[in-house]
């Protein structure tokens, strides 16, 4: 299966049939597609921006939206779900609308039919948009949908990227150690803790985002982003390792300070793993479940209910 968008006519079913295959496990594709938090950070495509207005997700409720553009300009949308079958299937009616919801009849409604198959490199999402009449099809096409909808799938797989892929340099077993985020500033950071410590960079050194193999199946990263650092390792005392990645809003972080660290314990065994991830999440926040990331680790983050920011990382399979 391509890992690009791919279109397809049906005409005798008045359907645009959409197919995509994304790196990563299907609960997590599945939370992309209905999560408002996640949506915002994909579903628009750059420089356009998807706002939130409500959502209820449940057959029966609501997404609520706008796709604001560079120069501010606003087009409000609505989805209203029909069917809900958690990590396989939903369906709903799409239309364009006013800022209170009111549907415009100017322009084509559509249902959507959105499965998700996992498979064995990925999940593979099925959209099939069934149009009540052919020139709503033909419309919606010259009006930039196709091209639309694949720019915001690569927002996608930039984001699972980001996330996920980055960390997969935490491959030490049996570790503790401190995970940092920067908005853009982790080498002058690391420069500077490094001519207070001492010693140098451990691991491959400072790894940039530029050095990231080129994968058929993710976008090329951004030239401005290109420069900042990937992961990058410093020793301090006794033998603690501080490690780091540069987050920018460009690859869908949203940095709020005093949340950019984590402890980041490296267990040797997943049962060891869940052991302290049940602990430390207990009466706390899970921002991830465990669960086997795409990239070889049992990873997972939660915050416990003093506050504090944990990162689980283990390789063993």
């Amino acid at each position: 299966m391509s890992k690009e968008t791919v279109y397809k006519k049906d005409l005798a079913k008045k359907q645009l049939i959409i197919t995509r295959e994304f790196a990563a496990p299907l609960e997590l594709v599945w939370r992309a597609w209905t999560d408002p938090e996640l949506l915002a950070e994909w579903w628009a495509p750059k420089p356009w921006k998807a706002v939130t207005i409500s959502q209820d997700f449940k057959v029966g409720g609501c997404w609520l939206y706008y796709m604001e553009g560079p120069s501010g300009e606003k087009h409000y949308c609505r989805a209203d779900y029909t069917s809900i079958t958690p990590l396989k299937n939903y369906q709903g009616l799409d239309a364009f609308c006013d800022d209170k919801g009111n549907v415009n009849k100017e322009f084509p409604n559509t249902k959507w039919n959105v499965s998700f198959t996992e498979t064995a490199t990925g999940t593979l999402v099925l959209v099939e948009n069934t149009f009540n009449e052919l020139a709503d099809l033909q419309k919606t096409i010259e009006m930039g949908f196709e091209q639309g909808f694949a720019m915001a799938h690569d927002n996608l797989d930039a984001y699972l990227l980001a996330q996920f892929k980055l960390r997969s340099a935490l491959s030490v077993k049996g570790r503790t150690s401190t995970y940092l985020n920067f908005p853009g500033n982790t080498e002058e950071a690391f420069l500077f803790y490094k001519s207070i410590f001492g010693g140098e960079f451990s691991g491959k050194g400072m790894q940039r985002f530029g050095d990231i193999p080129a994968d058929a199946g993710h976008p090329p990263i951004p030239d401005n982003i290109k420069k900042m650092i990937l992961h990058v390792e410093l020793p301090i005392l006794g033998g603690h390792v501080i490690m780091a990645t540069d987050a920018p809003k460009e690859m869908g972080f949203d940095l709020v300070q005093g949340g950019n660290m984590h402890i980041n314990l490296e267990p040797a065994t997943r049962a060891e793993t869940k052991k302290l991830f049940d602990a430390l999440s207990k009466d706390g926040t899970i921002s991830m479940p465990l669960e086997d990331m795409f990239f070889g680790a049992y990873f997972g983050e939660c915050k416990d209910k003093f506050g504090i920011n944990w990162m689980f990382t283990c390789v063993e399979k």
